[in-house]
């Protein structure tokens, strides 16, 4: 028969084992956020209330070494992961642009900001001993309400800052790693009601796309938007449809600029031609009949019978582009590490993350590879 023992009993026994001298609360607070747990779920799987641990992430008060040790437990990371370390920095909701911000809900948003910071901190290590492409100044902010000439002018100058002649934009991606943006996917364990977002809070743009789109069109679109609002939305309250639908159009006029498109547009419904064209731009069916009607090369009617019949086709669209555009800077920073003789481990060392964390984060920052799937025939001698 277990032995009942009442709380002041507890606090006494806790108390015995010491208190940690060296907790960092920013780091629980990270490690629970990235397991979807609110605090009273945490405190329910450990021997303290959910306002002690209120007061351990905000640092105003430690816990025992045996309390550290319970929530290491509850939280599938080991003891030292709490123990300071390299500063991790924060990023608030109020400082991130979220594709559907009302949809997301907020512990999924959180897990999504708690990813965000650890990747902050993998690329804070990362450049301690590789030196990643210089940051290019696009900050560009905008009036409350630019008109659509503005911010055609705008995705214009973005595109001479970043080096892009006239024509497609060859691997939207790739082009924001050159100029210094971080890009990765998310882990394929965070809410799929998270859509892409981005910040510039930290030493370097961060752009985290979603895994879900296997569309490579609807990707560049993704990516499109989100450096739409590094350049635009630059200390701009994120989340109104406003800024979003600014940045939209952003992303349309970056990826095919409005005097290019004009005039290669059919002025009647051709699917032939709009398949040339999103093979050649890389933006879907739906972006081009919705640009054609939008540049009035289209009337109302021509639109809606266009809408009509993509929508009879269903997903994915016809004209397919192939896999989604992928990040490769972390991938291959890691490969210039390991070549030095620097693995996963001495990162983990180094940043007082975990070897899962920081693996977790390269892979988001890694080029995908199809898998090959091998079949066993179990009929065969």
């Amino acid at each position: 028969m277990t032995e009942e023992v009442d709380p002041t009993e507890r606090a006494r026994r806790r108390r015995t084992t010491g208190t940690s001298v060296d907790f960092d609360g920013r780091r629980l607070s990270l490690a629970r956020r990235l397991r979807r747990l609110q605090r009273t779920t945490l405190a329910a799987k450990t021997t303290v209330s959910a306002a002690a641990i209120t007061q351990f992430e905000r640092g105003t008060s430690r816990p025992t070494n045996t309390v550290v040790a319970e929530l290491a437990l509850a939280l599938g990371v080991p003891t030292g992961f709490f123990q300071r370390g390299r500063a991790i920095e924060q990023v608030p909701a109020s400082s991130a642009h979220f594709r559907s911000l009302r949809a997301t809900p907020a512990i999924a948003r959180d897990q999504a900001l708690a990813f965000a910071e650890i990747a902050l901190a993998v690329v804070d290590v990362f450049e301690q001993y590789v030196d990643f492409p210089p940051v290019t100044e696009i900050i560009d902010p905008v009036e409350d309400e630019p008109s659509r000439e503005r911010i055609a002018e705008l995705a214009a100058q973005a595109r001479a800052k970043l080096g892009l002649q006239a024509g497609p934009v060859p691997n939207v991606v790739r082009l924001m790693e050159a100029h210094g943006i971080v890009v990765l996917r998310l882990p394929q364990d965070i809410d799929r009601k998270v859509d892409a977002f981005s910040t510039d809070v930290g030493s370097r743009p961060l752009v985290l796309l979603s895994p879900s789109k296997h569309d490579k069109a609807r990707s560049r679109f993704d990516a499109a938007h989100e450096l739409g609002h590094l350049v635009m939305h630059h200390e701009v309250e994120p989340g109104s449809k406003i800024i979003e639908n600014q940045a939209h159009r952003f992303a349309a006029e970056f990826l095919a600029p409005s005097a290019e498109l004009i005039p290669e547009l059919p002025t009647r419904v051709d699917w032939e031609a709009l398949l040339k064209l999103k093979a050649k731009w890389g933006i879907s069916l739906k972006a081009l009949i919705y640009r054609a009607h939008d540049l009035e090369v289209w009337g109302d009617y021509t639109y809606r019978n266009a809408s009509k019949q993509l929508a009879v086709q269903g997903l994915p669209e016809p004209g397919p582009l192939g896999l989604p555009e992928s990040p490769s800077l972390l991938g291959r920073a890691a490969s210039l590490l390991k070549d030095a003789g620097i693995d996963s481990t001495d990162l983990a060392v180094a940043s007082r993350l975990t070897e899962h964390q920081i693996n977790e984060v390269i892979e988001a920052g890694s080029d995908l590879k199809p898998k090959l799937r091998l079949a066993i025939d179990p009929n065969e001698h």
